[in-house]
């Protein structure tokens, strides 16, 4: 039985080491919310809603995540009874559509919650397989092609296992090809475009198709299909589907209509664990790979995508750095850390593995709000 009692909302300012560009912006600081909810016995789980400062990745944000939680999403949990975390979802779904980063950040803080109570870590609640994860990196826009080649040389020489060039119009063609030339064809690279594109841009990915591309990730609109459609036809190389993927129905649609052959599995995106985990088993039904993609996440989110990427499907390294590679200090002990180009899972850790560094949070506050029963 699961009965949350009290929800605690922190939002908290966390300086990046260094600006991280995409196609629609630049950010050198994340705003994060966290959520801890409590039950009656007193324990305590995390969650981190992934929800931007600007909805330029999806019409969430941070500011709207933060009001649907207290006007709609907390006083719908707070006293109600589950049977475990995987009806508060469903049940959040009734009646409050969208906003599923929001509605994320406490589904998963519930099952972080419920990993502590039974005394199993988050990834073994999951079901997850995996002794460890194979860690990818995702590299910003840089200013030169020269710039990129750099980087790409210096992420290989750290041992990563997938390298993301971040790509927009005109700073992708010339900057890939740099990397192929100056690097060669064995460095495992992807690109992504965050969806800066459109069906006149085709000769682009033509051009990309000759440069051994693990994927090209969401290269069209944000909430498009179709046109991912006749783009794959056109190309060998495979498409993966981020921002249009918010549900199990959506990778459905892109299985039968086929404007993908693989799918970035983000569970802040996706409403939580429980609509993550319905679309890891479909892909796994149908032979799609997946792999978990990374959203500027504290150690708290860190955890939550460590914890699913240990499930058998993530077969594709996904983007979860460890702490070093964003932050001074993280808000967790320990901190993430990356060896040989992978993470342990704390498998034989209660609840997510690590611990939220409280006095590091509350040095980064800039607004709470607490709700009880």
């Amino acid at each position: 039985m699961l009965l949350i009692k009290k929800i605690n909302l922190y939002e908290i300012h966390l300086p990046l080491k260094e600006p991280f560009t995409i196609s629609s912006g630049t950010q050198d600081v994340r705003r994060v919310t966290l959520v801890e909810v409590e039950d009656a016995d007193g324990i305590a789980g995390w969650g981190e809603c992934v929800a931007p400062e600007y909805p330029n990745y999806s019409p969430e944000t941070i500011d709207t995540a933060w009001f649907a939680l207290i006007n709609w999403i907390v006083p719908r949990i707070l006293g109600k009874s589950f049977s475990g975390p995987e009806e508060i979802f469903p049940y959040l779904q009734q009646d409050i559509r969208g906003h599923l980063m929001a509605k994320a950040s406490v589904e998963m803080a519930s099952w972080e919650l419920t990993a502590r109570k039974q005394n199993v870590s988050l990834s073994k609640l999951l079901n997850g397989t995996r002794e460890v994860i194979e860690t990818g990196i995702s590299l910003g826009i840089q200013k030169t092609p020269g710039d990129l080649v750099r980087k790409v040389q210096k992420a290989v020489d750290d041992g990563y296992k997938k390298i993301k060039v971040k790509i927009k119009p005109g700073a992708d063609i010339d900057y890939v090809r740099s990397v192929r030339e100056q690097l060669g064809d064995n460095v495992p690279l992807m690109v992504d475009a965050n969806n800066a594109y459109t069906l006149a841009d085709i000769d682009v990915f033509k051009t990309m198709d000759d440069f051994g591309l693990i994927m090209i990730e969401q290269p069209l609109a944000w909430d498009d299909l179709l046109r991912h459609v006749e783009l794959q036809k056109q190309l060998k190389t495979p498409i993966c589907l981020d921002e249009s993927i918010t549900g199990i129905e959506r990778v459905e649609d892109m299985h039968k209509l086929g404007s993908g052959r693989i799918v970035n599995i983000k569970p802040g995106r996706v409403g939580g664990f429980t609509s993550s985990i319905a679309i890891h088993d479909y892909c796994n039904e149908h032979n799609i790979p997946v792999w978990c993609g990374g959203m500027l996440e504290s150690g708290v989110g860190r955890a939550h995508n460590v914890a699913l990427a240990s499930l058998p499907n993530f077969t594709i390294p996904g983007d979860i750095s460890p702490s070093k590679r964003y932050w001074e200090k993280d808000i967790v002990n320990p901190e993430w850390e990356m060896s040989d180009g992978v993470i342990t899972v704390p498998r034989e850790k209660a609840g997510m593995g690590v611990e939220v560094d409280r006095e590091r949070v509350e040095e980064l506050v800039v607004r709470q709000q607490k709700m009880e029963v």
